[in-house]
This record gives structure tokens, sequence and C-alpha cells, in this order.
């Protein structure tokens, strides 16, 4: 998969800190989420309602979405959105059943140069699954720079006029969220804030929903020991903080599960891997004979490891190195490759993937499909917070099957995404054993 360049400054990935994506946009760290997820799966045992599949569509987005008109008086932009049957606005509007419609604001740092595309990219992909399901929605775009005290003061503002909010997006402004103390109203966070534990845990109304490499690490984790029970991986990273980070929470999740782990830093160039520093790394494999190797790498720098070492050592990686289905962008050497990606990515037969239009918004990369994919799944689980606050819920989203417990204490969630072999320039679904 290429990695965006030109794209975020690396303010902006420091900004967005980590999240978005479940790979990386840059040398520099990438849009990651923390080591420690914030929020779980539903507890072993209980039962969750699937959601209604959305009905199709044609596969077209408008060219541009509604300019944004500024609120008065105010330093962030709203965006009233309004619903086919009825101009909603306050609370004084009612659906067609004589219901007040729900109004969900969606909070992004549009106004942040560095921001703007992701935020743009998950507006468009939110927007894209409100055409789906509009009847008795009312959605207000909320625009705020990357400074977090706007972003409280917009969060604040929001909730007196709006029954849910979603963001914001980035983890310094969803930190400041969680630590605010103002969470009253129902938020689905779209990143990971930091320093959340049980000394300070994020609050009950607050769904953490954000993208994040390290569960996509530990997944790959359980699916490898599955298959390759009882034994050791080689965990190959280039020298990048997001590479890191990515090798480092296999390798726990390995180590719980009983298995011996052997760690492989290769410093890079421009991005380039060392080709002496893969043949020195063949050497130890041809001695140790690790029974798998996780590539915790991006698709280029894993084309080049398998190209010195071979196919014959079973490899399996996260999203990061997918390197999509472009025309005349096969990579044989990456044959037999074992990787875990959203649907989204994946998997285009799949229903939920197919009712909606593909992203083709400026500066389109995979990083922003992701963020795309994660609108549209935001948008359905505030949906069915909204229809019933206290819930238990699965749905069969574009980013994965996600399973949310809401409403009843602290909030729940977990995102499983599917498995698939690269051969031939495409993917073949496998059944993950776990």
């Amino acid at each position: 998969m290429k990695m965006l360049k030109g794209v975020f400054a690396t303010a902006g990935v420091a900004l967005l800190g980590a999240c978005s994506t479940p790979m990386p946009c840059d040398p520099t760290g990438g849009l990651c989420a923390p080591m420690q997820a914030n929020t779980s799966g539903a507890p072993p045992g209980s039962r969750a309602a699937d959601a209604t599949a959305p009905r199709a569509v044609p596969n077209a987005l408008p060219n541009a979405l509604p300019p944004l008109a500024a609120a008065p008086g105010a330093s962030v932009q709203t965006m009233p959105v309004e619903t086919p049957d009825s101009a909603f606005s306050g609370t004084s509007s009612t659906t067609p059943t004589g219901r007040a419609p729900v109004r969900i604001a969606l909070l992004l740092p549009t106004r942040a140069e560095a921001l703007r595309l992701p935020a743009e990219a998950l507006r468009a992909g939110f927007m894209a699954a409100y055409e789906h399901e509009r009847e008795g929605v009312v959605v207000n775009v909320i625009e705020t720079s990357d400074d977090t005290d706007e972003t409280l003061n917009a969060y604040m503002a929001a909730k007196k006029d709006n029954d849910i909010i979603v963001g914001p997006l980035s983890r310094a402004g969803v930190g400041a969220v969680a630590a605010s103390g103002t969470v009253s109203k129902p938020t689905i966070a779209l990143n990971h804030p930091d320093g959340r534990g049980i000394d300070n845990p994020i609050p009950p109304n607050m769904l953490v929903i954000g993208l994040s490499i390290e569960d996509e690490a530990r997944q790959v984790a359980q699916w490898a020991a599955a298959e390759h029970p009882g034994t050791s991986a080689l965990v190959v990273s280039g020298n990048s903080p997001w590479q890191r980070r990515l090798a480092a929470a296999f390798a726990a999740q390995w180590k719980q599960l009983g298995n011996q782990v052997q760690l492989a830093e290769l410093t890079a160039s421009n991005g380039y891997l060392s080709d002496a520093a893969i043949v020195q790394l063949k050497a130890r494999v041809d001695t140790e004979m690790p029974a798998i190797m996780f590539a915790a790498l991006d698709a280029e720098q894993a084309r080049q490891v398998r190209a010195i070492l071979g196919s014959e050592l079973p490899a399996y990686g996260a999203s990061s190195v997918n390197p999509g289905l472009t025309a005349g962008g096969s990579m044989p050497e990456l044959d037999g490759l074992r990787l875990l990606d959203m649907p989204w990515q994946i998997q285009g037969d799949n229903p939920a993937v197919m009712v909606y239009p593909r992203f083709l918004g400026a500066g389109r990369t995979p990083d922003l499909d992701r963020l795309y994919a994660l609108g549209i799944d935001a948008f359905r689980v505030t949906l069915q917070i909204a229809k019933k606050p206290v819930s238990a819920f699965r749905i069969d989203g574009v980013t994965g099957r996600l399973t949310v417990n809401f409403g009843n204490g602290t909030a729940r969630f977990e995102r499983v995404e599917p498995g698939a072999v690269y051969q031939s320039g495409s993917f073949k679904l496998v059944d993950k054993k776990q």
C-alpha cells in the first residue's frame, strides 16, 4: 500500500496523534491508535441484535457537499442538513410521524489545515450513510480548528442543541472532552484519547470507535496462533514509530498466548529497507527457523523482505501491508501473505460495502478511504444508539464486524476485521480460526 506523501504535514499527524486510520499516513508515525484499547467487545456470552442492513442506492456521490454557514457570534461553523420531507430546525420541528427528529452534531476539525483532508473524508462517509437513512434525522456539521479549547467549547455548545455528538476526531480533542466532566449526552468519539485507564476512565456516555493498528496486530496474533499454536514468530519491523508500536502489540499478544517471539528491526532510508540487512535477516531465519513471520511494515517493504526471504515462511500482516487492488499494481512477491483489513478495502462484494458509493474526494488515498469508511460506520452506530440509547447490538460494518454495548455502565465496543490471503493481485477471504 502506498504511504501518504505530501498530504498530511507532520503537525497534522501529531494532532491526530493516533487514531484515525489503521495504517501509517506518513513516515513520522502515522495515524495510529494508542497501545491499549480504550473500549472492548461485549462480554462473552452476551447477545446483541444485528442492525438492519441499509438499502442500496446508485454508486455515486455528489461532486460537493453543501457549503457551511457561520453560526452568528460563534467561533465554529455549523451546517444543518435537512430531511427530504421537512426542513427540521430546532426542537419545534417534527417528523412526519409527529415525533421530534434526532439531532446529531458531527464535530470535525475541518478548519485545521493539517486535518482538513481526513476530516472531510470522514464527513463525506458520514453523509453518504445519512443519505440512506435520512428520515427523522437532522445532522449539524460543526467545524472547528485543531485548538483543544475551541474544540471543547464547540462540544459544550453542541450539547445544547443536539441529542448525540459525534467527534472529536483528533486524539487531543477527544482527550479534552473525556477529561472535561461535561459528557452528559451520548458521544461517539472518533479517536482514542491518551491517558485513560482505571484511574482515569472514559465517561460512561462516551463510546470510542476510532481505528487502531494495535487492535489489528492483536487480532492477527490470535489468528496466527490458532493456525500455528505453540510456535515461534519472527516479528520484522522498520524503525518508524508506528512500525515499532505495531510490532510491540503483536509481540505482546503472541507471548500472552504462550508462544515465543523473535524481534528484528530493520533500518529504512526514505522508506526503503537495506537489501544487505534483509540478507542478514535471511541467515538468521535459516538458523533460528521461526514458524511464521509478522511484517510490521508497509506493502513495499514487505515486498522487499519476501523477495529475499522467499515465500516458504508463512507471513502475516495488518492493513499496513495491503498493496491494494490498483490495476497493474500486483506484487507477486506478496502472494500467499495473510493480512487483516476492513471489508471496505478487501471485500468489495460485502453487502454492507456494496450499497455505499466509493470515496472520490480530493487527494484520495487508502488512508482517506479508511476514514471515509469510518464515517459510514460512525453514522450507523450513532443511529442505532439514537433509536435505543440503552442497547447492545451488532452491525455488519464496512470497517468490520462491530459489537456495541451502550447505556448500561461503561460503554463497550469491538471491531473484528476479516482476514484474507493476497494472491495474484486479489484477495481471498479466509476463515480465521481463533
